[in-house]
């Protein structure tokens, strides 16, 4: 029996909401910070029309950091509340916000940052926004012209109004109605079972009506599963159903839960996809994984532990290792240091009781590190600025465990991390999440696994902790004597000592005195540009020394975010090189958060295959989000694939590029290392659609060989063309094999 930790969510709404004032038009917008613009009176004539629903930098206001405003004119009817059953408050629903807000309904404030009382530039850019005010405010000008005024604080990377809900409506009964979905999906065999709540947080009303449960094949469109139950629930009382159904086979459906208040026929609907897992279970015989190749400087500390699966105990060995390198035959781990520069052959050995397992492996010691892309875990997608030394070790626990073995190495610890104040010295300390940050990094090598932090070349951090503005070579010195492995530099705060319209000059100047200072320390430090892809840093970050560059503003657990994001990156692609990687930001599957509220990404399986598929076809560099100590089945199949990890992890270091694209179908190609080509056939849009890809479009022979990579299955010999239904949101992630292929030289 296979179990799963959380959901999948596609949409949630409320239908037969007729009285909603729409305001996803007619607004203005400034950028700079004036008291006066939130008030009614303020000329707003002279303002920019601006869109909601997507960041102020797509729409002219490209690099803009700092605060911002959104002015909306708009008439609030009385009817709205009359036609409404419930008659008690009003609702503004405002989408999310990047980073921060105030919003001021006609002058006076009604709430900032979601409700969270705490500064506008600590704001929880991941939250959707709705604010409350009961019918009798004075604030609300009835039938009559009000003035909505947005503060915004943007800290860095994209800003503003972006994605979510918005409108005006008065609360209703599904406004306090909540379909709760976090058990756990249960399999056994071909029957699905799953715990659902009906939960109220209404502590005036009880509730009933009809819960109809719908399970579909996305790809035909046939229901394959319905059921209709009645429901009475209060908030003390939830009602709780668990249903069971016999699927087919293991593949894609979504499953639909729909609850119809009685009193009002409203309803409430949520949507999940039900996870499915492609990757099979790796074989108890050894063997090994990770990149071909791995690179160091000369005399710098090495350490790499050999990624082997198979039954344990593993007995390790490497043949032909420099003078210099030392191997520990128990834990895999290489260790010690080579003075001279050179590339080594070395043959990787694990071996079990059940066999052995070889693989040739070059470690080139020169000038250059990060060959391959990182692939690790990072801390703010799940924990944002509540990191702390106990949740670092538990990653780095789990990453031993569970994913060092294909190949996982990196713990990096994002913003959060910081004292108030540097020590009397200047030199910067960690607070008191973070007792003994040189004892951490020291646990985190003993597991065979590399340690990052974060910083920024401002005095300030995104989050507000100190940057590294003026102590660059301190701090770097002290990364280096605590034993950092990797430095994400995000550009925060000095967008504020920059000036104000950056030169190209001016984009490289932090990153290169980083990079000066990072070349003195006697140790490899991977360098990480977090700069959202300003003055287009795939053209010139590999020249100033950077291993990875953002690409694009933060991403987010929305298939907009991930869409936007992943299948804009041609560009950038031809820049990517071995040890220069394109960054489109870290990964959102299982549980994320930005806090210390964590929830089930909101990706369905397939957008969670699509993403995964897309980023190592991208090379791009892997960081994990998530809770690690919650990694379920369904993540761990996404994350353990080594056949598709193989694809990131190609010697060659090439990105895939956009080959073919028509209606809804993307096809996305990249060269590989043995001469074979990696090929994604994407389907972006909301139905499962037949896909086909010439092989002449490809500049691939007319008969090919491929093999399904998800499933490590071949699929057989083609001639000219193939042809494969792709899921919505979907991806079909292919290898062509050459019979006639040999590995390049």
């Amino acid at each position: 029996m296979h179990k799963f930790l959380f959901a999948f969510f596609l949409f949630i709404s409320a239908s037969a909401i007729a009285q909603d004032v729409a305001i996803a038009q007619g607004w203005k917008f400034k950028t700079g910070d004036s008291s006066q613009w939130a008030l009614p009176g303020f000329d707003d004539k002279e303002w920019a029309a601006i869109k909601i629903g997507e960041p102020w930098e797509s729409q002219g206001y490209k690099n803009y950091d700092g605060f911002a405003w959104y002015r909306l004119h708009v008439v609030i009817p009385s009817s709205i509340k009359e036609k409404s059953f419930l008659k008690e408050r009003i609702k503004f629903d405002l989408g999310k916000i990047d980073d921060g807000d105030e919003v001021y309904l006609n002058g006076m404030l009604i709430g900032k940052n979601g409700g969270r009382n705490y500064d506008i530039k600590q704001g929880p850019y991941d939250a959707q926004r709705s604010y409350t005010l009961s019918l009798n405010d004075s604030r609300i000008l009835w039938d009559k012209e009000n003035v909505i005024a947005v503060r915004v604080w943007d800290g860095g990377g994209d800003g503003g109004m972006y994605e979510g809900k918005y409108g005006i409506s008065v609360m209703d009964v599904v406004d306090y109605i909540h379909i709760g979905t976090n058990e756990d999906f249960q399999f056994n065999g071909q029957q699905v079972a799953k715990k659902i709540a009906l939960q109220s947080t209404s502590d005036k009303y009880d509730f009933n009506g009809k819960l109809r449960i719908t399970i579909e094949d996305p790809s035909t469109i046939a229901v394959v599963f319905k059921q209709t139950i009645g429901a009475d629930f209060a908030k003390n009382r939830p009602f709780e159903y668990t249903y069971r159904a016999n699927l087919p086979s293991n593949k894609s459906y979504i499953a639909s839960y729909v609850f119809e208040e009685s009193r009002t026929k409203k309803e409430i609907i949520f949507s999940e996809g039900i996870p499915y897992i492609l990757t099979p279970r790796p074989s108890p015989k050894p063997k090994i994984n990770g990149p071909d190749v791995y690179g160091v400087r000369a005399n710098a500390p090495f350490l790499y532990k050999i990624p082997a699966t198979g039954e344990k105990p593993i007995a390790y060995d490497a043949v032909g290792l420099p003078k210099g390198l030392l191997l520990d035959k128990q834990t895999g781990a290489i260790t010690g240091s080579v003075l001279a520069k050179g590339n080594y052959k070395v043959k990787l050995v694990a071996k079990n009781k059940l066999g052995t397992a070889t693989k040739k492996f070059t470690i080139v010691f020169g000038d250059l590190i990060g060959l391959t892309p990182a692939l690790g875990w990072n801390s703010w997608n799940c924990w944002g600025l509540s990191v702390s030394d106990e949740k670092v070790k538990a990653s780095a626990n789990q990453m031993a465990d569970k994913l060092a073995g294909h190949g996982w190495s990196y713990i990096n610890i994002d913003d959060g991390w910081q004292a108030a104040k540097r020590n009397e010295n200047g030199e910067i300390v960690p607070n008191k999440k973070f007792p003994d940050m040189k004892a951490l990094c020291d646990y985190v090598h003993g597991l065979g696994l590399k340690i990052g932090i974060y910083s920024s070349p401002g005095p300030q951090t995104c989050g507000g902790y100190l940057g590294s503005y003026q102590h660059e070579e301190q701090d770097a010195r002290t990364y280096g004597a605590w034993g950092i492995d990797y430095l994400k530099y995000d550009w925060c705060s000095y967008g504020n000592i920059a000036p104000k319209n950056p030169s190209l000059d001016d984009y490289k100047k932090p990153y290169i005195v980083m990079r000066d200072a990072l070349n003195k320390v006697d140790r490899d430090i991977l360098f990480s540009f977090c700069q959202y892809g300003m003055g287009d840093v795939w053209k010139w970050g590999a020249e100033i020394g950077g291993n990875s560059w953002r690409t694009t503003g933060d991403i987010n657990d929305s298939w907009g975010s991930l869409s936007g994001i992943g299948f804009s990156q041609d560009g950038p692609a031809p820049f990517a090189q071995p040890g220069h990687f394109n960054d489109p930001d870290m990964l959102v599957v299982g549980k994320v958060g930005w806090g210390p509220s964590l929830h089930n990404t909101k990706l369905s399986p397939d957008e969670q295959y699509t993403h995964i598929s897309l980023w190592c076809l991208l090379s791009a560099p892997l960081l994990i989000g998530c809770d690690m100590s919650q990694l379920d089945d369904f993540t761990l199949n996404l994350l353990t694939n080594d056949e598709v990890l193989a694809v990131d992890q190609d010697a060659m270091g090439k990105s895939a590029r956009k080959v073919f694209e028509k209606n809804t179908i993307q096809v996305w190609a990249k060269e590989l290392e043995d001469g074979n080509k990696a090929i994604g056939i994407f389907n972006l849009g909301d139905k499962a659609a037949s896909a086909s890809i010439n092989f002449a479009d490809l500049n691939l022979p007319s008969q090919l060989a491929l093999r399904d990579l998800w499933r490590q299955q071949n699929l057989g010999t083609f001639k000219n063309s193939f042809t494969s239904s792709v899921p919505a949101h979907g991806v079909v992630l292919l290898k062509s094999r050459l019979a006639t292929v040999k590995k390049r030289e």
